[in-house]
């Protein structure tokens, strides 16, 4: 850890491990199964939108950090992790209670599983591969699909935007994930090439 131009923030390398913005991203994961928990009762309550909401901004809490602290190799893996913790978990609730069809659920956690498998792959070989903005998207649209669900007017009356919200996450989840394919092909010919 070094201190930074400003004074008012230490900078942490790339391999540092301890940063506040991976201490968020560790709350993030360990407050997860509470709001799991929440949205699997069915009880559209408000307490269930604002825990949920609290966990979602703290995503933007720890990037901001970690802009302004240093990106780690930790928090490049934890955050994505964090993100699908929330996701999956909460869609998954969402299909348990009946308020989500299991469908779209399913696919969302397909596509999102086969990406980690090949970021992980590709990682091992030495290969970064980032989020695109389209996939930062995708993961705003699934959190904001979940929120419709469990706030309380919505959820009571007009779920259906919460429903267009989830087949929208499918769609961009579908695009982001055939985009991430095309790469590993792209990176898999050139590195045949190389060899």
């Amino acid at each position: 850890m070094e201190a930074s131009g400003d004074g008012d923030f230490p900078t942490y390398g790339p391999t540092a491990l301890a940063t506040p913005a991976n201490f968020v991203t560790v709350a993030r994961i360990l407050a997860t199964p509470v709001f799991v928990l929440l949205v699997a009762t069915r009880d559209p309550a408000w307490v269930t939108f604002v825990v949920g909401f609290v966990i979602g901004m703290s995503d933007f809490v720890d990037g901001w950090l970690a802009r302004r602290q240093g990106v780690t190799r930790s928090g490049a893996f934890l955050d994505p992790l964090a993100d699908k913790v929330l996701v999956l978990g909460g869609m998954f609730a969402l299909v348990a209670n009946g308020q989500f069809h299991w469908a779209p659920v399913t696919l969302i956690a397909s596509r999102e599983l086969t990406i980690s498998a090949y970021r992980s792959h590709a990682g091992r070989r030495g290969v970064s591969v980032p989020a695109t903005r389209v996939a930062k998207w995708k993961t705003f649209v699934q959190l904001w699909a979940i929120g419709f669900a469990v706030i309380p007017p919505i959820a009571q009356s007009v779920h259906w935007i919460a429903t267009t919200m989830l087949w929208l996450a499918l769609a961009l989840t579908i695009q982001t994930g055939i985009t991430y394919l095309l790469g590993a092909r792209k990176l898999s010919r050139t590195q045949q090439r190389g060899d």
